[in-house]
């Protein structure tokens, strides 16, 4: 499957590499990483609008800049490619149809929850990212990883292990990195720009989410919820809630933590962590998916109503 890959990448004529909604570091980082390696005839759409969603943490990385949003995409792409986007429902609005039009589209990820939805499908699930996926993929056909390639595939790695501390994390994870950090990468110099760039805007809508968060069965059980309002408030960016729901599963008793975003569209994005329990099988009941500690998901409901939802199925599984 590898081989073949490669081998519809190099007969494209136009490809169009797609990052999932709500870009994170191992989206972005995998689609530069992949962009590098094709080159001209690649481009990058990210899901989001320029002017409101723009992830900004992530413009060191190498084409982010010059990516293309909703604002600018055409469809005239042959190949399309889907790096980290665990399922059909992550791609949306204009990039459904452009995805849906090409002659050739391509799924690599490694969520364990990704049932394949692409014509060809390549997923490793149960790996620390799709950074790594990428990695064995280059290694495996004897691709040469550039030093551009390999500071990409760091951030991917870097993180969406949550700084190597997820249980994804194996001994061949640490290969991989020491194999990227030979090549040339810097990890103090990404781990900076990653982790200690955070804008105003993110500091203090996280600041009021997190004063306003909610605990339940005897505090095993955190939540905090933003809507559009808070947003407005405080200035804040989709990109700005990520960590959130990280920072209230770190508290001592909880075992459960999820945010409830409020949508432009009216609906609710869902994002949860644990430290134990497997909440893949809670996501799913909404049509979610991701990884056994970290998954989502999106609820077509008002917040009330979503938070009620959200709670009575996590307290099956508790």
């Amino acid at each position: 499957m590898t081989q073949k890959i490669f081998e519809l990448i190099n007969d494209a004529k136009k490809i169009l590499i797609i990052t999932h909604v709500n870009p994170d570091g191992d989206t972005l980082g995998s689609a530069c990483a992949l962009k590098s390696f094709i080159g001209d005839k690649a481009d990058i759409l990210l899901q989001v609008s320029r002017d409101k969603n723009f992830p900004n943490t992530y413009l060191f990385l190498p084409y982010i800049k010059e990516a293309k949003t909703f604002d600018d995409i055409e469809d005239i792409y042959d190949t399309v490619i889907c790096v980290d986007v665990a399922s059909a429902d992550r791609i949306v609005e204009a990039a459904r149809l452009i995805f849906n039009h090409a002659k050739v589209t391509i799924n690599i990820d490694h969520h364990k929850t990704n049932k394949g939805f692409a014509m060809y499908n390549y997923v490793q699930g149960g790996l620390s990212s799709t950074g790594e996926v990428l990695y064995k993929i280059f290694e495996k056909e004897n691709k040469n990883i550039t030093l551009e390639m390999a500071n990409c595939l760091y951030v991917s790695i870097l993180t969406d292990t949550g700084c190597f501390k997820y249980e994804t994390v194996t001994g061949e994870t640490f290969e991989i990195v020491s194999s990227l950090l030979k090549k040339g990468v810097n990890s103090a110099d990404i781990a900076q720009k990653c982790y200690e760039q955070k804008q105003k805007a993110m500091v203090m809508l996280q600041a009021y989410c997190l004063s306003n968060a909610k605990f339940e069965c005897n505090d095993k059980i955190a939540y905090t919820t933003i809507k559009l309002k808070d947003m407005e408030k405080f200035g804040a960016k989709d990109e700005h809630t990520e960590g959130l729901s990280e920072a209230l599963r770190s508290i001592k008793p909880v075992e459960i933590a999820f945010v409830l975003k409020e949508t432009d569209r009216g609906d609710i994005k869902v994002s949860m962590r644990s430290k134990e329990t497997d909440i893949t099988c809670i996501v799913k009941k909404f049509g979610g998916g991701g990884h056994s500690r970290a998954a989502g998901c999106t609820i077509k409901k008002p917040m009330d109503a979503a938070l009620e939802s959200i709670l009575d199925e996590i307290k099956k599984h508790l």
